[in-house]
């Protein structure tokens, strides 16, 4: 007898293009199966497309290199054939008698025969559908099995202008696809329209009764203390006989790594007549102050897994489903203050500062690692929302899951874009794809894939598009909210009194998020649909903070540059490649970038706006070459996203609710509108975008120069200070000031006080201002700001001087280890002067954060204790005591100088130590979660930082600290 459950096939596949092999399918999966990877079959990757095959095979150029996919054939020149592909395994399976098997295909582009040991059945079209085929007649005997698949691409892969556009010429549009495939301003043609099996495959042994998309709701009364958990699941009967079943739904929670504690345990009698499929509702499971899930922010992600099993009489178990679940409510409305779209979390306003997500990467190879490290990437970011951009994917239960763990709201569209839909140039599709049915299917089917995550926050119909005037209707329809969602009045004292006027919620499709028509409609943007997202180019910082620079309450899209670190250039570009912009003076007095090649094919933006913005890099001195290029671009993409989520956060309710950035990561190697490669490294905006997000944060407001606090959480924050230091390049402290008893209100920003520095006597052309807010009691920090500024009118030309400042570092270091999982802790001090004896706060002893859900040392901030090192290193033993070997004890670093001054812009890398290294040779370890990058410190100031990565089998990892005083190469730290 199998063991009921599901097991996954996703290792062992071969592929072949369907042109190569003279074979059948039945052929194939009976007398002729494939031997191996030997011409025409290759290695295949599944889940995956077959441009991912070919590119793992060598087969074609990587197109994530230099000009590599203009080597590759797109589709529409070799036709779809070129495209269709065959990919074979091999799985065992031996059924007892009255046992079931389901092959499972949990997405597929686009349509598909299936072949398993002879037998063919199909899959029809649409890009988001699950497939369930049953298979448990077609088994072989011996329980060794054949399967082959015959993938074809999408029915309307299109043409690619030569002018590129928006979705080239748009003909995707007329398939349930994902659009992006025909090429965008931030990403090239994908040459075979993203054809083959994208997601996972499985085969699910069941008895004779199947459980079907269980649907979990929770519903709350008298202030969140009294939560019930709703169920409803259809039931399939298999067999031949009437199925009398013990339903069974269990509700546990960890209470640490190693015990479970059972919340709740019911079981319920469920006669199934022979063949029926049924649907169930449970009564009610009731509890009492349950632990709730909240957003990255605002507390923790306490997740419930609920289990459902059904156990038939004279048989045993015969099928089981599990989920994490976590308590919460979401409410969103449009704000009559500010015409924005305003959302709520359990009762509590959450403003959003979000980003939009294309895809984890264009080639669909999809994994649970990479999804960990993009999500977690987003959090680290202290973000709180994603939005699931309409011409990419309905993304994945992994996906989700991630943001059910890391407390990243979903923001999830369907698959209609206004270029590609009814608003492009040209204009075409206006009436959207051409099966109504198959789009409304997908759609559906995609909602019972997602409906059970408490990240999932609202559905959208499409990106600056509404979807045709019938799948709209269908969607407000199918996804209407139940009343108690909709209207939900605290005088309603019970469940059952809400259950004797409306139906159970769980028994809706979904009913408990709201459904918005468009990405700019009904508090989006201007409401009406108009195009009142964006701008996606380089602003002035000061801009951001201005009131003209945005009408609207909620952006849902504005963006910026993104340029990537030097070594990822070298890693994705050939030498000509590396070659940087010229720098054009234009008569007006602007400069005009001018990139190679390469750059503009990779959709570079540049770092000017003639007319408009002044060149951003160029405020740092021409650069010499491509480090010093793409060193100076870190500076400004630090400041440009740090000051765009400033600014929107300083207008916090009184003109904005929220603003998603446009867009945060590239699945390809782009250079534009990322705060990570697609490498997974991160630039120096990722930590702007870290600083201004803070859910307590201080900062000074570029166009007043005041200093703000801004306090997002629900509490007042009071007994605090805020210390605002002023250094010049010489490493003096011309300004210093204190302001101390502060008490700030929840959700609210306090403006402080003007900075006075640049109107006092003789200010600095250029200087650095440090802001730290701080407990008056300890002296542990809350939140820390570091700026770099030039007086009005200015530039940082000084700066460039200043980077022969030899400014001394210590640095300590302790390591954990646990087989290839490192954890260190990086102690940095800048030893140019001893620390100044009126402030206390130099060793920046960070607040704890309530709200970590997770232990990744990334995400946990030093706790301030009196007694020094000592007990320090004790609490690291305790949080780390599960790592199995400690390196031996702190190790230290230095790095002399004699002058005084800040350290300026120091970052760390995390390196592969090589014997033999090539030049050029990239040996980043990738990816890294880092605490803080990009820092500085003013003289006698230390600070922490927390790194955490995996290491590749026989690698030893070597840690290297740049900046802009550390040029020359990195130094080894550790």
């Amino acid at each position: 007898m199998a063991e009921i459950g599901k097991t996954l096939l996703d290792s062992g596949w071969l592929s072949a293009r369907s042109t190569e092999v003279e074979l059948t399918g039945t052929q194939l999966t009976t007398t002729h199966p494939p031997t191996g990877p030997t011409s025409p079959w290759m290695e295949a990757v599944v889940p995956g497309t077959v441009l991912a095959t070919l590119v793992k095979n060598k087969v074609v150029a990587d197109p994530f290199y230099g000009l590599g996919n203009e080597m590759i054939i797109d589709i529409a020149d070799s036709g779809r054939e070129y495209y269709t592909f065959w990919f074979f395994t091999k799985f065992q399976c031996k059924l007892s008698g009255t046992q079931h098997l389901d092959l499972n295909f949990r997405a597929i582009n686009y349509s598909a025969e299936v072949y398993l040991n002879g037998h063919k059945k199909v899959l029809p079209k649409g890009m988001f559908r699950r497939h369930s085929l049953e298979v448990t007649d077609i088994l072989n005997p011996d329980g060794a099995n054949l399967l082959a698949v015959l993938v074809h691409p999408p029915d309307h892969p299109g043409s690619i202008p030569p002018q590129g556009g928006q979705g080239g010429d748009h003909e995707i549009g007329k398939d349930v696809a994902t659009q992006y495939v025909e090429g965008w301003d931030w990403i090239a043609p994908v040459r075979d329209r993203n054809t083959g099996i994208w997601d996972e495959v499985s085969i699910s042994v069941t008895g004779p009764v199947k459980i079907i998309d269980p649907h979990l709701v929770s519903s709350f009364f008298d202030h969140y203390t009294r939560v019930y958990l709703h169920a409803t699941t259809e039931l399939e009967n298999r067999s031949a006989w009437v199925a009398e079943c013990s339903l069974n739904i269990q509700v546990t929670t960890e209470l640490d790594r190693t015990v479970c504690l059972v919340e709740h345990l019911q079981s319920q009698h469920v006669s199934i007549p022979s063949g029926a499929r049924i649907q169930y509702t449970f009564p009610q499971l009731f509890f009492y102050k349950p632990k709730l899930w909240w957003p990255n922010g605002m507390g923790k992600q306490s997740l419930y897994n609920v289990s459902v099993t059904v156990d038939v009489k004279g048989y045993g178990e015969s099928d089981s489903w599990g989920h994490l679940f976590g308590f919460r409510k979401i409410e969103s409305h449009i704000d009559s203050a500010t015409g924005g779209r305003l959302f709520k979390v359990n009762g509590q306003l959450i403003f959003i500062r979000g980003g939009n997500w294309i895809l984890s990467d264009c080639l669909l190879r999809l994994s649970k690692e990479r999804y960990k490290t993009d999500i977690k990437f987003h959090a680290d970011m202290n973000l709180n929302m994603i939005r699931c951009w309409g011409g990419g994917l309905a993304e994945r239960p992994e996906f989700y899951h991630y943001c059910d763990v890391y407390g990243l709201l979903v923001w999830q569209e369907f698959w209609i874009t206004g270029d590609i839909d009814g608003r492009g140039i040209p204009v075409s599709n206006p009436n959207g794809p051409l099966d109504h049915d198959l789009f409304m299917l997908c759609a559906r089917d995609t909602v019972k894939l997602l409906r059970n995550h408490p990240s999932l926050a609202l559905w959208v119909g499409g990106n600056e598009q509404v979807p045709p005037a019938d799948i709209n209707t269908a969607l407000k329809n199918d996804l209407k909210l139940h009343p108690f969602f909709e209207n939900h009045s605290e005088n309603a004292t019970s469940v059952e009194e809400l259950s004797t006027v409306f139906k159970d919620p769980s028994q809706y499709l979904d009913g408990t998020r709201v459904y918005i028509q468009g990405s700019m409609w009904d508090g989006f943007a201007n409401g009406k649909g108009d195009f009142t997202d964006g701008p996606y180019e380089i602003q002035n910082p000061e801009d951001f903070f201005k009131d003209g620079y945005y009408k609207y309450g909620f952006n849902p899209e504005v963006g910026s540059v993104g340029m990537p670190v030097a070594a990822t250039i070298r890693a994705t570009m050939p030498p000509e490649g590396w070659q940087i912009p010229l720098f054009k003076k234009l008569p007006n007095g602007y400069t005009e970038e001018v990139s190679n090649p390469i750059w503009e094919y990779h959709k570079y933006i540049p770092y000017s706006k003639p007319g408009k913005v002044h060149d951003q890099i160029e405020l740092y001195g021409i650069p010499k070459d491509l480090d010093d290029f793409c060193l100076k671009a870190q500076l400004v993409n630090y400041i440009q996203y740090r000051a765009l989520l400033e600014g929107w956060t300083s207008r916090m309710w009184s003109k904005y609710t929220g603003v998603l950035i446009w867009k945060t990561q590239n699945p390809w190697s782009g250079l534009r509108g990322q705060f990570y490669d697609h490498l997974l490294d991160q630039t120096a905006g990722f930590y702007g975008c870290r600083c201004a997000a803070e859910p307590i944060h201080v900062q000074l407001n570029l166009a007043t120069y005041f200093i703000e606090v801004v306090n997002t959480m629900s509490e007042e924050l009071s007994n605090v200070a805020i210390e605002a230091s002023v250094w010049d390049l010489e490493g003096a402290c011309p300004y210093y000031i204190v302001f101390d008893k502060l008490s700030l209100p929840p959700k609210k920003v306090v403006s402080i006080s003007e900075l006075k520095y640049p109107k006092s006597k003789n200010p600095k052309p250029v200087y650095f201002l440090l802001l730290k807010l701080y407990h008056v009691s300890n002296y542990s920090i809350i939140s820390r700001n570091f700026y770099w500024l030039h007086l009005p009118g200015g530039d940082y030309k000084l700066l460039e001087p200043y980077r022969n400042k030899k400014i001394p570092l210590k640095i300590t270091s302790k390591t954990f280890i646990k087989g290839s999982s490192y954890e260190i802790e990086m102690n940095v001090q800048n030893k140019s002067k001893k620390p100044d004896p009126k402030t206390l706060t130099y060793k920046n002893n960070y607040a704890s954060r309530h709200d970590d859900s997770d232990f990744d040392i990334a995400s946990l901030e030093p706790i301030h204790d009196e007694t020094g090192e000592k007990q320090r290193a004790g609490l690291f033993q305790k949080l780390y005591g599960q790592f199995s070997r400690e390196t031996d004890g702190l190790k230290v670093a230095e790095i002399n100088g004699s002058d005084v001054g800040v350290s300026f812009f120091l970052n760390f890398s995390i390196h592969a130590t090589k014997t033999d290294h090539k030049e050029g040779e990239d040996t980043r370890i990738l990816p890294v979660h880092y605490s803080d990058n990009y820092f500085s410190l003013v003289p006698g100031e230390e600070m922490s930082i927390k790194i955490s990565f995996q290491v590749p089998r026989g690698v030893t990892p070597r840690v290297s600290l740049k900046g802009w005083n550390y040029h020359h190469g990195g130094h080894t730290v550790l």
